[in-house]
């Protein structure tokens, strides 16, 4: 997912691919063997530059969707069209090439043990990206922390780290929530709708339990998320907010 970075000052370290997976039909997700990483907190993300043969280059932020504990650095990414640098990075990159990176950015939308709950994200689209990041940290840090997770997609083919969502909530790791808003499959027995305040009334914890909040994903997405929540009496102060798309650029 792309994301807009608070700047600091930070070097450009170059990153070698690893591993290539498709997780869906728009997105892929990076592995890069970085020398010299500092380590990341669950919910960061780096900036992302190329540069063409005649020099001319464009940077991109992308969530880092590993987690801090894990072997190598993962970056998902998903393509938009009229995009710079994403078609590259989904389409074009193999492995054996070199990234620069800077990073790892951003203080605010990290996800640590010590921040309590119960914890709810709400995951719109490649919005996803980043509570892989935590929800891998969430279990290898042995917490107790309750956590939740909404996803809302198009389709199930859109749906990113099916696989692995689908395990955590088997295996009764977190609780999934899964809603289709265009095509559901047969037999399908999750939501069929938008999130909206009715459907946050139903999957989110009471207000009086004082969850903390995570929304991630287009800016109207979010911007209603947040809307609802608060409509639902949920305090500003526990719901963190990270949107992409609308905002200005391509990927």
């Amino acid at each position: 997912m792309e994301r807009t970075a608070l700047r600091r000052r930070l070097n450009w370290q170059v990153g070698t691919v690893e591993g290539l997976v498709a997780e869906t039909p728009r997105t892929r997700s990076i592995a890069l063997d970085v020398p010299g990483w500092s380590g990341h907190r669950a919910g960061q993300h780096v900036d992302v530059r190329l540069t063409a043969e005649d020099g001319y280059q464009a940077q991109r932020s992308y969530s880092i969707a590993s987690a801090p504990e894990d072997g190598r650095l993962v970056l998902t990414v998903e393509r938009l069209d009229d995009g710079e640098v994403s078609p590259y990075l989904v389409d074009e990159l193999r492995i054996g090439d070199e990234l620069e990176l800077r990073g790892p950015v951003g203080g605010y939308f990290v996800w640590e043990a010590a921040l309590g709950g119960p914890l709810l994200l709400i995951a719109g689209g490649s919005g996803v990206v980043p509570f892989r990041s935590m929800l891998r940290h969430h279990r290898t840090d042995g917490s107790t922390v309750p956590v939740r997770l909404l996803y809302s997609a198009r389709t199930l083919p859109d749906v990113v780290y099916r696989e692995e969502l689908t395990r955590f909530a088997r295996d009764g790791e977190i609780d999934v929530r899964f809603t289709l808003t265009r095509e559901q499959p047969e037999g399908w027995r999750g939501y069929r709708r938008r999130i909206d305040q009715e459907l946050l009334a139903e999957v989110a914890w009471p207000p009086a339990e004082r969850p903390l909040v995570y929304a991630c994903g287009p800016t109207d997405f979010v911007e209603t998320a947040a809307s609802a929540l608060v409509a639902l009496g949920h305090e500003p102060g526990r719901i963190r907010l990270e949107r992409f798309g609308g905002t200005g650029g391509s990927a």
